[in-house]
């Protein structure tokens, strides 16, 4: 009997393989680590066969925990860390070199070049994004570019380029689908976001050929089955996929126009789901497609606070204040506030709606009476704050304001960052029964791929709320805005 879906959570660090029923309950959970590369400083790599063996290894691990067989499972869904890059052998599926990682600034030259060019203008009006090399466009050319004889590998069709969920499924099914959904294609700075396709003014301007672009499909859809996959079945339909920020929005069932959710992890993303109206951010906000299911296409605005679980293990291992990330909740609440104190956590610069790449982190207001404590607490409010800001932007472009707040990852766990994001946001914040809400949104893109859920609304009541967190006076948190801002110009 096919009871289970298996998500495949493909991160930065490690890949998460989880099966989770019909009711979206999650029965088991694997994650295996995979190495980092640095060739040199601000360049990044993943070894691509290492992603996919630590996709087999989670997989073979997670049915073994639950002792449930292959023929269990009844489709596939997939989430991926974004924008990181491969290019590799059609015929072979061997990658002509290492994945070029999302964090990977190798390509910060070109990009300065297509800018001071004028180009910018007009990849924001087809991609809703920045030129910038955190997109895989300009990580695909460096790689025919810097790999002997493959841009000519390329013009003949030999090569095939993809983000991780590409090159997931082309190893899934044996190399029989080359495919991604618009979520993933939104993210390369090759698809025009408008008309809903690869761009071919785009290819040319980044010198990408055509010919190894993944088809695009729907975020639910059967993209192939499983073949010649070790400890799994023949068969098996790959039914959903989406980027992992875009799946969290899904996973966090935040289908009505202008709902929103964070994700905090080692730095916080907010995602507001516009419906079918994309809306041009006027406050430094990237827009970006949020899936599509069926002929409904849905956009979302999105921002990035580059540091926020980082600065507690910035706490933990580089100042020593802590022992263990969990260590800051109790050390917080010892003291009522953080005495004066403001944290601007801008490690490595400061993200949306400032992006301010210079900016360096920014501790004001200490004293003789200040503690580890107060600084504890000022390094929460500190993320809080930074997602705020956030949220303020995104109200602003909306035009109106936020009812609640979806919230997830690691740090959400965290009652007291939980509240002061509540109270600094005068909005209330939800907290869902299972945080792995972005493996629970290629779980359920996948459930409609394979029928079990007809559209998203039929997915959403098997969400279930943990905890609310009501937004305390406003008046209490006028103050703390206001030293926030002031230090933000310092940093």
């Amino acid at each position: 009997m096919t009871d289970f879906l298996l998500a495949i959570d493909q991160g930065t660090t490690g890949t998460t393989a989880l099966l989770i029923d019909r009711s979206l309950r999650v029965h088991g959970k694997v994650n295996v680590e995979f190495p980092q590369i640095y060739p040199r400083p601000g360049w990044v790599s993943h070894d691509p066969l290492a992603i996919w063996q630590s996709a087999l290894d989670a997989i073979a691990q997670v049915l073994a925990q639950t002792g449930v067989a292959g023929n269990q499972i009844a489709g596939i869904g997939i989430t991926n860390q974004r924008e990181t890059t491969v290019v590799w052998h059609r015929e072979t599926r061997t990658p002509i070199a290492d994945a070029i990682v999302w964090q990977c600034r190798r390509t910060a030259d070109v990009c300065d070049a297509l800018k001071a060019a004028g180009h910018e203008a007009d990849v924001r009006s087809r991609t809703g994004l920045p030129i910038d090399a955190y997109f895989s466009g300009t990580k695909a050319a460096w790689l025919l570019d810097h790999v002997q004889g493959a841009r000519a590998q390329a013009e003949r069709g030999e090569l095939a380029f993809g983000t991780i969920d590409t090159w997931l499924v082309a190893n899934l099914t044996d190399g029989a689908a080359h495919v991604t959904d618009p979520s993933n294609a939104s993210r390369t700075m090759l698809y025009d976001i408008g008309e809903r396709r690869w761009s071919n003014q785009l290819c040319e301007l980044l010198r990408v050929p055509r010919q190894i672009l993944p088809e695009v499909r729907p975020s639910a859809a059967i993209y192939g089955h499983t073949r010649n996959v070790p400890g799994l079945p023949d068969g098996i339909p790959i039914a959903g996929m989406a980027g992992d920020q875009q799946s969290a929005l899904c996973g966090q069932l935040c289908l009505a126009p202008g709902s929103a959710k964070c994700t905090y992890g080692t730095g916080a993303f907010l995602l507001m789901q516009t419906g079918p109206e994309r809306i041009e951010s006027r406050n430094g906000l990237l827009t970006t497609v949020a899936w599509q299911v069926g002929n409904d296409f849905h956009y979302a605005l999105e921002g990035s606070v580059f540091i926020a679980g980082a600065a507690v293990q910035w706490l933990r291992d580089g100042l020593g204040i802590i022992q263990t990330a969990s260590d800051i909740e109790p050390l917080a609440r010892s003291v009522a506030d953080s005495g004066g104190v403001i944290f601007v956590p801008a490690l490595t610069g400061l993200g949306a709606p400032y992006w301010n790449q210079e900016a360096r982190g920014i501790i004001t207001g200490l004293t003789r009476g200040t503690t580890k404590a107060h600084l504890a607490r000022a390094t929460l409010e500190g993320i809080a704050l930074s997602c705020a800001d956030l949220l303020a932007a995104m109200e602003g472009d909306l035009g109106r304001k936020l009812v609640e707040l979806r919230v997830d990852g690691g740090a959400s766990a965290n009652d007291l960052l939980m509240q002061i994001q509540a109270d600094l946001l005068q909005t209330t914040v939800v907290r869902p029964d299972v945080i792995e809400t972005t493996a629970l949104g290629a779980a359920v893109l996948a459930g409609i791929g394979i029928g079990w859920f007809k559209t998203l609304d039929d997915a959403a009541s098997s969400w279930r709320e943990n905890r609310r967190f009501t937004p305390g006076q406003a008046e209490s948190v006028a103050g703390l805005k206001a030293a926030w801002q002031n230090a933000v110009q310092k940093a």
